[in-house]
């Protein structure tokens, strides 16, 4: 599976979506992301 990289911006805006109460799991089958993967940025990016 080839390797997709995110800019911060992409992150964030991400992050931002999350923040509008819709939910992890929607957003990580949306992006393609691994549940982990979110929960990581989510800690890194905003602190929790």
């Amino acid at each position: 599976m080839k390797r997709r990289r995110l800019s911060e911006g992409q992150i964030i805006g991400i992050l931002k979506e999350h923040q509008a109460d819709l939910g992890a799991k929607n957003l990580c089958r949306k992006f393609e992301i691994n549940d982990a993967t979110f929960h990581k940025w989510l800690c890194e990016y905003t602190g929790v």
